[in-house]
């Protein structure tokens, strides 16, 4: 489960076996989400709304690195970082 970014205490992770649509996994504390990559929405979980406002803006402004890294993950390619800043 490599994780891709880390910001404001929420971590993102992408999954190479995952079979779903393109998406990312977001952990905050005790709560786990998966958002959607096009267009970032809230897909399964739960997230406080402050924090879902944050992913959901930081993945607006990463979508193409975060598909970038989607297509590596279904090719078994390493992951590249995504900065954690808006």
């Amino acid at each position: 489960m490599p994780e891709i970014s880390r910001f404001h205490g929420i971590t993102i992770r992408m999954y190479y076996d995952d079979r779903h649509q393109p998406h990312f996994h977001a952990y905050f504390g005790d709560y786990t989400a998966l958002f959607t990559i096009d267009p970032p929405a809230l897909y399964v979980g739960s997230m406080p709304r402050r924090q879902q406002h944050i992913i959901l803006g930081w993945a607006e402004v990463h979508q193409s690195e975060l598909m970038d890294n989607w297509l590596r993950a279904r090719t078994g390619s390493p992951l590249q970082r995504i900065e954690g800043t808006l």
